[in-house]
């Protein structure tokens, strides 16, 4: 047994079962008993790892094995587990959901082989008795066994016995079982759940999950289960600094723009930065003194009134960002750079750096995990520069640039990203240590603009 390495994945039947509730609700719990705790999720979600970072207040960080390769994985889980504490990893999708139908490539499941993390399965039961310890036996012999048990929710204590005897049917321990609280109940959007931040009583109820998960969970045993895992020996190798002294990058960050991976704000500072935040929505100006600029995603969708509001602000990085100050724009930030966002409500003035209109349509564009290849010299690297990275977005632009080529893991390919030496603006989202590099040069670029 080795207690700094003590961790347990929870996995899922599909989205939508309550992983994030039951995860959260064991957080919570094992917080209160004095557990010293870090959280990560499976997969390129930013929504998920803001309950977890609400919960113990301390960051969430993904662990997507797209991005990066097993050893990687492993070593996130050294560097960030506590000692004598616990990792809770929350898996994505059903628990063999990966890039592609045809193989769990990025899965939960491939995580927990991966990270020898030993996974419970969260089940929410609807119409089913024999055929559910079917389903059970199924899931559980289908790939390498990592799944050891299973958690119940939405389910009451009345029937809690009779599904713990269908999972011992289906060869699962059952590790209990959490209630529906409808007064902790969390809602979604076309993104998925809306994101802790905009939940005014959060706090209250996350305490309520942890009261259910204390009378319906076995909380000792889901520990014991984590404590059983097998030591792991990796460690993260440290990056050069890529500037000689300290590059302050601003970050926009507040309720419109609020997607970032953790591990690269980790990435950039490792590097030499500084990280500096502001608000969009907030702030008149940009910080002071600062040699970068990083917007991430969010829902700019949302609050595109109120950004459009913010004129001053608005003329102010559209003169720095003429004027050569290194920017990344991600997504949601890559759409508040154009001239405007539309919504249902109206076309809303936006920084202008972009042209045309990025707008809110009906349905998902282009999702899913992405290979991204440089098709001419620009902030991030030369051309033929190689990295990994997501999409995920219902906005549609009148200009998503042609300074990168996306292709998924099937092959379809479209040209994306305005590319330009001081400039990333598209709809990929990246993960830098997929390739650390494009982070360097943005910092070298931070440096020599100084």
């Amino acid at each position: 047994m080795n207690l700094e390495t003590a961790r347990l994945l929870i996995g899922g039947t599909g989205s939508g079962c309550g992983k994030t509730t039951v995860s959260s609700a064991l957080l919570r719990a094992w917080q209160r008993r004095g557990v010293s705790l870090a959280a990560f999720k499976c997969g390129p979600d930013y929504i998920d790892p803001m309950f977890h970072t609400a919960v113990l207040g301390l960051p969430s960080r993904n662990l997507d094995l797209f991005f990066v390769d097993g050893a990687a994985c492993r070593a996130g889980l050294t560097q960030h587990i506590p000692a004598g504490g616990c990792g809770v990893i929350e898996g994505v999708m059903g628990f063999y959901d990966g890039v592609s139908g045809t193989t769990d490539t990025a899965s939960a499941a491939h995580l927990a082989r991966e990270t020898r993390t030993p996974a419970v399965l969260v089940v929410s039961p609807k119409g089913q008795s024999l055929t559910l310890a079917a389903m059970l036996f199924g899931l559980r012999q289908f790939a390498e066994n990592t799944l050891q048990g299973v958690i119940f929710n939405g389910i009451s204590k009345g029937m809690y016995p009779f599904y713990r005897a269908i999972a011992e049917k289906g060869g699962l321990r059952a590790y209990g079982y959490l209630p529906r609280v409808p007064a902790a109940s969390i809602p979604d959007r076309h993104l998925g759940l809306v994101t802790a931040g905009e939940i005014a009583d959060l706090q209250r109820k996350l305490d309520q999950l942890a009261d259910s998960a204390e009378e319906g969970l076995d909380l000792d045993g889901l520990l014991a289960l984590a404590q059983s895992a097998p030591t792991l020996a990796d460690r993260m190798l440290p990056l050069e600094k890529a500037a000689s002294q300290p590059v302050r990058i601003a970050v926009a960050r507040d309720a419109a723009f609020c997607f970032y991976y953790e591990d690269n704000l980790d990435v950039l500072c490792e590097l030499g930065a500084e990280i500096v935040e502001f608000s969009p929505l907030a702030d008149g100006h940009l910080p002071d003194g600062i040699d970068g600029l990083y917007l991430g995603g969010g829902y700019p969708e949302l609050y595109a009134a109120k950004l459009a509001e913010n004129q001053m602000l608005r003329a102010e990085l559209r003169a720095r960002i003429a004027d050569g100050l290194p920017t990344v724009a991600e997504c949601g930030g890559f759409m508040y750079l154009h001239e405007h966002i539309g919504t249902s409500e109206g076309n809303y003035p936006m920084v202008g750096v972009i042209p045309g209109t990025a707008r809110m349509t009906g349905k998902l564009q282009n999702f899913g995990y992405v290979t991204l290849t440089v098709q001419q010299d620009g902030l991030l690297g030369p051309k033929r520069t190689r990295t990994r990275a997501h999409e995920f977005h219902y906005a549609a632009s009148d200009d998503a640039g042609s300074g990168m080529e996306a292709k998924k893991p099937n092959g379809r390919a479209w040209p994306c990203v305005h590319v330009r030496d001081t400039l990333y603006a598209g709809y990929p989202h990246l993960y830098f240590r997929s390739n650390p590099e494009l982070a360097a040069n943005f910092v070298r670029k931070c440096a020599s603009m100084r």
